[in-house]
């Protein structure tokens, strides 16, 4: 059973960066997709970036492109989500989740596929 969890969270003022980590735990020599989602109060849940399990192919949700930068150096590292110039609204908490998938493929940002999921870092956007 693969398990995943979320480090890095916390408070930043409006236009800071955060990175946060993805660490997971289990089984490690299934190739696996990591992508961070994150939800803000009252809406729902949202894809943010994904990566294969080699690192060579991501994938961004608009928002994100040209800010975020979600990166791993090998399979069994931990994956990162740079954030940078961040806005109060995207206060939220932000989750990572593994989709056990091979191949180079850009993955999806919605949440099927992924089986495994976990329990969140919260990121607040403040002054």
């Amino acid at each position: 059973q693969l398990q995943v969890a979320e480090s890095g969270g916390g408070s930043v003022q409006p236009v800071g960066s955060l990175t946060l980590s993805c660490a997971a735990s289990g089984s490690i020599f299934t190739p696996y997709v990591i992508g961070w989602f994150r939800q803000a109060p009252g809406k729902e849940r949202e894809g943010v970036a994904s990566i294969t399990s080699s690192g060579r192919s991501t994938n961004y949700a608009e928002f994100a492109k040209g800010r975020f930068t979600i990166s791993r150096d090998n399979t069994n590292d931990p994956v990162y989500l740079q954030m940078n110039n961040l806005a109060p609204a995207e206060s939220a908490v932000y989750y990572c989740a593994a989709a056990p998938v091979l191949g180079e493929t850009p993955y999806h940002l919605k949440e099927w596929g992924y089986n495994y999921w976990g329990q969140g870092t919260r990121v607040t956007v403040s002054s």
